[in-house]
């Protein structure tokens, strides 16, 4: 094990501890502490060391459980693709739910003001893009449920983004997006019989975007529940009564949509 010191903006004094440890014949992972404002986070760094020269970067937002295995099961995903994945940490070192009342205080307590929300999330993003394998110019974020409103807002806060994708992710925002403003390319997928993303979110956010002149790709999978993407979910639903559910169509779809916006941005 070694420690790696970076030196970042004053919001993001970092240190970093890597247990690298090898996934699969080519990919590595990285278990990283960080700090934010004075804070510890705990994220995870996915790359496939097979690979020659730098590659672009992906942001994962985990959902409002915490920075968990899903999460990294994300980061691992995309580095099998040829990516170098980064699964962030917005609520801190060891905040991971396990009850509904838990998620609820973590997502409230990270989000109080959208400072914050953006200092954690920069933090992340410039750490991706110092990683030795990563092209710094090239970086995307996808977030689900919690993380797909996070991804959204830092797109809306004209953060520099190539591509940004959310999953069954809250959609409306008190932040609107403005002409210009929004560089990135933007996929949301989401559930048509969500109750927590109803059809007035939905239909907001298309009209809010074509105002702002934003690419922006919705697609709505009829019958689908929230929390979609993790096969978890089940049961979640089971065991809180929570309006959630797997759909492996509808995760499929929407992971084969990523994966062709990413390439058709970034060219590979």
């Amino acid at each position: 094990m070694k420690t790696i010191r970076y030196g970042l903006a004053a919001t993001a004094a970092v240190a970093l501890t890597l247990a690298s440890a090898q996934v699969s014949a080519a990919m590595q992972t990285e278990t990283v502490e960080y700090q934010v404002n004075g804070k510890t986070f705990t994220g995870y760094m996915a790359y496939d060391d097979d690979i020659d020269g730098k590659r672009p970067g992906v942001l994962v937002v985990h959902e409002w459980w915490g920075h968990n295995e899903f999460a990294r099961e994300q980061a691992e995903k995309l580095a099998l693709e040829g990516y170098t994945a980064f699964a962030l940490d917005m609520y801190g070192s060891g905040k991971l739910a396990k009850h509904p009342e838990d998620a609820k205080s973590f997502m409230q307590e990270a989000t109080k003001d959208m400072d914050q929300v953006k200092a954690r999330f920069m933090a992340a993003k410039n750490l991706l893009q110092q990683h030795v394998s990563v092209d710094p110019s090239r970086i995307a974020a996808q977030g689900y449920c919690f993380g797909g409103a996070v991804v959204l807002n830092m797109a809306r806060l004209g953060v520099d983004l190539d591509a940004v994708v959310s999953y069954h992710g809250a959609l409306g925002s008190p932040i609107s997006a403005e002409a210009g403003k929004v560089e990135p390319r933007i996929h949301v997928y989401t559930g048509g019989a969500d109750k927590m993303v109803p059809s007035e979110q939905v239909a907001g956010l298309v009209k809010e975007m074509q105002d702002a002149e934003v690419d922006l790709t919705l697609v709505s999978f009829p019958g689908v529940l929230h929390s979609f993407t993790n096969p978890g979910a089940d049961q979640i639903a089971e065991e809180f009564g929570m309006p959630v559910a797997y759909d492996q169509n509808a995760a499929s779809r929407s992971w084969e949509g990523t994966l062709e916006l990413y390439s058709e941005v970034f060219g590979n």
